[in-house]
């Protein structure tokens, strides 16, 4: 028997191994982007937007948030092959936009601070090289089954099994106790305090971020349509497309020990910015391939960069600047279209909106630039732990 004066103590959870995190993230992002919101995109924004938003407002534990997100994009992509009312659809498709806010946001968190202490960039690498996974996955799919002419309803079952599948097969990762030190037990005057100047500037250049990136992204696809007529070229260049968005990530998450986040992030906006203004130049099929590989090549080594950089500078309110950045990306990827699309004439010129969008990458990374700072760049406290003492304990930088 056990005394009264001995307590009872739960058994501990087994922590997930850093790999398996880092499996475990690349996953879910694979899911949440790849799948959730990559795969027939037209009326996701306002959800992703919404998502964002209810991330900053709620404070869930993240590993629930996680599961819980992930399940609702399955069941919402598979729900796309089963309803043929357009209101189911776009309710559908906004549920699963929250979802893929969700599991950026949180998984981005929750991952980062477990990879931590190990110090080992590449795993940090790993976790974002999954959207660039899950858009090969999606469009490789789409692009085969285009091929051998399977409905549209198909389309949606085959992504939600594997949406739900992949799910169950990580699950029990996102089931260990959560990391400590997050921002749960933030008072109110600390939480006041975390919107300063720099984090403000943060949540600005990603938003930014988002308007440079859709912009290209909206219309490349358009150009490249006026110049070739081959139905397989857009097919396959999707896939191809995300093959450069994991190996970019992947290499630049090495990359980051050497030159710091916030350089990472500043030239990635240079060289997307490069990339959406060639093809005012060069109209040619040859510069809308190259931009669209320095677009897609860039994307997500600026999510990269940025994620570690809010960890960086919030320290344990990492999800909330997380959150809002997502917000602002939200809302830049919807001004992005609707700006640009009143600027395109009848004759179909989209070098306003490119070049637009051009410069205000560059302005951007400007932005980022700590002018005043002694050192140029700022000493960063590096996402992959370089400089962490603990999961709680993140000095913030000014």
């Amino acid at each position: 028997m056990v005394r009264q004066s001995e307590p009872i103590r739960p058994t501990p959870t087994c922590s997930p191994s850093p790999r398996a995190v880092a499996l475990a993230g690349l996953a879910a992002l694979a899911i949440a982007m790849g799948i959730g919101r990559f795969a027939f995109t037209p009326i996701l924004y306002f959800g992703y937007l919404l998502g964002a938003m209810s991330a900053m407002a709620f404070r869930p534990r993240p590993a629930l948030a996680i599961r819980t997100a992930l399940v609702v994009i399955g069941i919402g992509t598979l729900g796309m092959g089963l309803e043929r009312r357009f209101a189911a659809w776009v309710v559908l498709r906004v549920l699963a936009g929250v979802g893929s806010a969700w599991v950026l946001v949180f998984a981005s968190a929750w991952c980062l601070a477990r990879l931590a202490p190990v110090q080992r960039p590449f795993l940090n690498g790993a976790v974002f090289a999954g959207v660039g996974t899950g858009i090969t996955i999606a469009g490789g799919l789409c692009q085969g089954l285009m091929q051998a002419n399977a409905s549209s309803a198909q389309a949606w079952g085959d992504l939600g099994v594997i949406a739900l599948a992949g799910t169950a097969a990580i699950w029990h990762v996102f089931g260990a106790d959560d990391v400590p030190g997050s921002d749960e037990g933030a008072s109110s005057a600390a939480r006041r305090r975390f919107w300063d100047a720099d984090s403000l500037r943060l949540v600005l250049c990603y938003g930014a971020f988002g308007f440079g990136y859709i912009i290209p992204g909206t219309f490349l696809p358009v150009m490249a349509r006026q110049v070739a007529h081959d139905p397989s070229v857009f097919g396959w260049s999707w896939p191809i497309f995300g093959v450069a968005a994991a190996t970019s990530t992947l290499a630049a998450a090495v990359w980051t020990r050497r030159v710091g986040n916030r350089r990472l992030w500043i030239l990635g906006h240079l060289v997307m910015a490069f990339g959406v203004a060639l093809p005012v130049s060069w109209p040619a099929i040859g510069g809308i391939v190259i931009a669209a590989l320095l677009v897609g090549g860039t994307f997500m080594v600026i999510t990269l960069a940025g994620m570690q950089e809010a960890r960086a500078v919030a320290g344990p309110q990492a999800t909330r600047l997380m959150a809002g950045m997502t917000a602002a990306f939200g809302t830049g990827q919807i001004a992005g279209p609707m700006l640009a699309g009143s600027m395109v004439g009848a004759d179909a010129n989209f070098s306003r909106p490119l070049l637009i969008a051009c410069l205000i990458l560059v302005a951007s990374a400007c932005a980022l630039y700590p002018w005043r700072g002694r050192n140029g760049i700022a000493r960063e406290e590096v996402g992959n732990g370089s400089s962490q003492k603990g999961d709680g304990e993140h000095p913030r930088r000014h």
